[in-house]
């Protein structure tokens, strides 16, 4: 199977910087996968995200978007119907004066016909649960909902992969369940390929795949579960392992034979074996 974004060599500096924010990031992301891409403050990801996206260009290396490798504004913009981008401030991403009309926009300025545009807002609003906010000022929504209005508008827009770029940092943990279980229902149903920037460890335990960056680099690719058993080396680089897999962590040095764990559900389950 041919991915549908691949990443070879790439390296990124920003102006008058000396050091290089990425370097030589190679990685495959494919049709269908969950992806959570991890790492402390200044590790690239949103970097990463606004490169995969032409918002930034590369320094050295190539991003090839459906087999197209991404060089000039045609390709950025073939690109962007591919990838959609929900970004951290909800506040930041609202456009319009009905939630509606905020959906609607990314479409009107693709020249999408009228008729269409509202079958494509309305689907979209009701897959994500806000068919009957559709008339309401989008300044009296929660933070949650407010991310929710800004995926309506790019999943209108019916794009392969959708990249959430630190989109739960901003919000309460409500709101952050809230957006994490539209990422999911989003891959498990519509079999968008979704690729979740964040600092949360805990939001990545339901990934196919984790990727955590340190100092530009790719510092670890593999399952939640491979991930997590490097807890320490993780604590390490500066990011907090989830409670269920520091709690784990402990048993195991007590000698407790309890596997690794990586979410809540799982720890009560192998507890009560132990009752």
């Amino acid at each position: 199977m041919e991915p549908i974004i691949q990443i070879k060599d790439l390296t990124f500096r920003y102006p008058h910087s000396k050091e290089e924010i990425l370097k030589n990031i190679t990685l495959d992301f494919y049709k269908g996968q969950f992806i959570a891409v991890l790492g402390p403050n200044g590790s690239g990801k949103s970097t990463l995200a606004k490169l995969l996206t032409g918002i930034l260009q590369p320094e050295k290396g190539s991003v090839i978007v459906n087999g197209k490798l991404i060089q000039d504004e045609e390709d950025v913009w073939q690109a962007r119907k591919t990838i959609g981008i929900v970004f951290q401030n909800p506040d930041n991403q609202i456009v319009a004066t009905t939630v509606e009309d905020d959906v609607a926009f990314g479409l009107e300025n693709q020249g999408i016909p009228p008729a269409e545009i509202r079958i494509r807002v309305d689907e979209a609003l009701t897959k994500l649960g806000l068919i009957d906010y559709k008339q309401m000022e989008p300044h009296y929504l929660s933070g949650g909902q407010k991310q929710k209005v800004a995926i309506a508008g790019i999943l209108a827009m019916k794009p392969n992969v959708i990249i959430f770029d630190e989109a739960t940092s901003m919000l309460d943990p409500q709101g952050r369940k809230e957006v994490i279980e539209t990422a999911r229902k989003l891959n498990e149903t519509e079999r968008i390929t979704v690729i979740h920037i964040t600092h949360f460890l805990q939001e990545t335990i339901f990934a196919d795949r984790v990727i955590v960056l340190n100092e530009g680099k790719i510092f670890f690719d593999g399952t939640p579960e491979e991930i997590f058993a490097h807890s320490q080396t993780l604590k390490e680089i500066g990011l907090d392992v989830p409670l269920p897999v520091e709690l784990s962590d402990r048993l195991r040095n007590r000698g407790i034979p309890i596997g690794e764990i990586v979410n809540e559900e799982e720890l009560i389950r192998k507890l009560w074996t132990f009752i």
